[in-house]
């Protein structure tokens, strides 16, 4: 089992959100990730992190909204039915 760990990360995967520290652009050589290309992907899985927060944040939004709207045609019905 920790083999596997240890080739996914060699491989570049990304395992549960833990970085990598292994270039798989440097020729094919493996080497490890200098400053820049740290950077890089520091930048590229923080953008990742924005849009996974922000489509959770529109389906919330899109779940309260359907839920307002469910309760105020259930509470128009019993007005009805009071009537």
């Amino acid at each position: 089992m920790a083999m596997r760990c240890a080739r996914r990360m060699v491989s570049g995967s990304s395992v549960g959100g833990l970085p990598r520290y292994f270039s798989t652009s440097s020729g094919g050589k493996g080497g490890v990730l200098d400053d820049k290309e740290r950077a890089q992907e520091t930048i590229f899985i923080q953008k990742m992190e924005r849009e996974r927060l922000e489509k959770q944040k529109l389906k919330l939004d899109k779940e309260n909204a359907e839920k307002g709207k469910e309760a105020a045609e259930k509470k128009s019905k019993d007005e009805i039915q009071k009537d």
